[in-house]
C-alpha cells in the first residue's frame, strides 16, 4: 500500500494496493461518493480496496478536491479525476499494471466520476474538462447507486442541491456544464457498463440507475443493471455484506475473462 500523488495539491492523491506476486495485475481505479462534498474521503473505500487486492486486483483508491475544498467542485472536482485516471501509465510502469484489464469503480458521486471518465472522448472540446491528451480507455465502468445522470439528479434534488454546488449553478443557469460533465449527456460511452443499485436506498433512488439504464441501451452501449433487493445506499461499499459479494465477482469477471 502507498500513498502516491497525482498533483501538487495536499488533496490529489491517491492510495495504491497491488496483490502478492510480480504481476502485471489487472486495475480498480475506486472512487469514494458523498455528493462531492469536503466531509466525505477515500477511507469509505478502504474495505473495499483490500478486498479487492486480496483477491489479486490492484486497487488506485482517489481522492480528490470536494465542493468545501479549495479549488473543488466546478471544474476542479472533475479535473482531479482526470489527472488521477492520466497518472495510471506512469504507475503501471513502476508498478507493473495491466491498463489492458483497467476499469473504474465508483459509489455515489463516485459512481458518477466513474462513468464520466469514461466518457472523457465525448466532452465537448470548447469545456474546461476537456483534456488535450488522449483518456485511457477503460475495459468497463461500474457503478455502486451511482449519480450517473445529473440533470435527473438535480430535477430529484438529491443531497439537497448537490449538484448545483458542484456544478456552480442549476441546469438553466449553466446548462453547458450538465453538457460536459455529466455521464447521461455523453452517451454512448462506448464501453461495457454495470449499475449495482438496493431496492432501498433512500440517498439515490434506483429510478436514477434505470433511467440511465434505459436511455445508455437506447444509445446502443452495452449495459446491465443489477437490482439488489431490501439493499440501501450503504451495503454497497460493505466488504462484509452479500451484495458485495454479488459485486465482487462481477468485478472478477470483467477483470479475470474465462
Amino acid at each position: 500500500m502507498s500513498k502516491l500523488a497525482y498533483g501538487t495539491d495536499e488533496l490529489q492523491f491517491g492510495v495504491l494496493y497491488t496483490p502478492e506476486g510480480s504481476g502485471p495485475y489487472p486495475i480498480v481505479l475506486l472512487i469514494h461518493g458523498g455528493f462531492w462534498r469536503a466531509a466525505y474521503k477515500l477511507e469509505l473505500m478502504t474495505g473495499l480496496a483490500k478486498s479487492l487486492v486480496r483477491h489479486g486486483i490492484a486497487v488506485w483508491n482517489i481522492e480528490y478536491r470536494c465542493v468545501g475544498d479549495p479549488g473543488g467542485g466546478w471544474p476542479g472536482t472533475l479535473q482531479d479525476l482526470a489527472c488521477a485516471a492520466d497518472y495510471l501509465p506512469t504507475l503501471a510502469a513502476d508498478y507493473n499494471l495491466d491498463l489492458q484489464r483497467a476499469i473504474t469503480v465508483g459509489h455515489s458521486a463516485g459512481g458518477h466520476l466513474a462513468f464520466w471518465l469514461a466518457a472523457r472522448t465525448r466532452i465537448p472540446p470548447v469545456s474546461p474538462l476537456a483534456g488535450e491528451t488522449s483518456p485511457l480507455t477503460f475495459l468497463g465502468a461500474i457503478s455502486l447507486a451511482g449519480v450517473v445522470d445529473l440533470e435527473h439528479a438535480w430535477k430529484l434534488n438529491l443531497g439537497k442541491g448537490a449538484v448545483t454546488e458542484l456544478l456552480g449553478g442549476d441546469l438553466n443557469e449553466v446548462p453547458e456544464r450538465y453538457t460536459a460533465a455529466s455521464p447521461a449527456a455523453l452517451l454512448p460511452l462506448g464501453i461495457p457498463q454495470i449499475l449495482f443499485h438496493g431496492t432501498e436506498d433512500d440517498r439515490v433512488p434506483l429510478i436514477v440507475s434505470q433511467e440511465y439504464t434505459r436511455k445508455a441501451t437506447e444509445a446502443g452501449d452495452s449495459v446491465v443493471l443489477i437490482e439488489l433487493p431490501g439493499a440501501d445506499h450503504f451495503v454497497l461499499i460493505d466488504p462484509t455484506s452479500t451484495e458485495w459479494a454479488i459485486i465482487l465477482e462481477k468485478i472478477q469477471k470483467c477483470l479475470f475473462p474465462g
